[in-house]
């Protein structure tokens, strides 16, 4: 297939799937990481042409500067499309599981499509209803309107923290459906306070009291918590 029908043919995909490329690279760029084909491909699931196809035509809008072989850059345009993006699908995320009572586990796929809704009027009355929130219901930032984060360089693995200290639960490293489940099934959600007890050797769980209870969290979870120590 030529460079110029292969243009043709992604560039008559939806613009959501074009800002889902978007907002794909600026999630590589917050963590200091590569958006290169490989990685966009695995993140989207999807083959690695379909992928340097779309990165040629996102380079045509001046949405991102594209280098065969080195990956995707966002451009200024690119870079506020794809914070306007990450800013809606937060805002409307914390709407449904503050106002609407759904799980954090069940708000990812409708904040989707919603977060396509062209409407700065619609998100400034929902920013403002909420009381301006700096971070969604799994303590990722949200963009203010002039597309600033909220700094989350204050919170530490729950690994890390020591024993005796408290602290509160405020992020999570993982967002997938089966985490979050598994946490709601725990009783773990954000803003949850508790102190460190003590450290398994044997297979690094901790020991932790909530609440004047005691319960085991095991490694692999509390690698996924982020925290404020108090």
């Amino acid at each position: 297939m030529s460079h110029k029908v292969l243009i043709k043919l992604i560039s008559a995909t939806t613009s959501s799937n074009r800002q889902d490329y978007l907002k794909a690279i600026l999630s590589f760029e917050l963590r200091g990481a590569k958006a290169s084909t490989s990685a966009i491909s695995d993140k989207l699931s999807t083959r690695p042409a379909s992928v340097t196809g779309m990165f040629r035509v996102l380079a045509d809008s001046d949405l991102i500067e594209y280098t065969p072989y080195k990956g995707a850059k966002l451009t200024i345009k690119g870079r506020d499309e794809a914070i306007s993006l990450m800013r809606k699908h937060r805002l409307w995320e914390t709407f449904m599981v503050e106002k609407l009572g759904f799980g954090w586990d069940e708000v990812h796929d409708v904040a989707e499509q919603l977060e396509h809704v062209d409407s700065l009027k619609l998100i400034s009355k929902l920013d403002a209803f909420l009381g301006f929130p700096r971070f969604d219901p799994h303590g990722d930032p949200i963009p203010d309107s002039q597309g600033v984060f909220s700094d989350r360089s204050a919170l530490v693995g729950v690994y890390e923290i020591a024993l005796g200290k408290t602290a509160s639960i405020r992020g999570v490293l993982s967002s997938s459906d089966s985490f979050l489940k598994h946490l709601d099934d725990l009783g773990i959600k954000l803003g949850l306070i508790f102190t460190v007890v003590k450290v398994f050797e044997y297979d690094g769980s901790f020991q932790v009291k909530v609440g004047g209870k005691e319960e085991v969290w095991s490694k692999k979870l509390v690698e996924q918590l982020l925290a404020e120590v108090k």
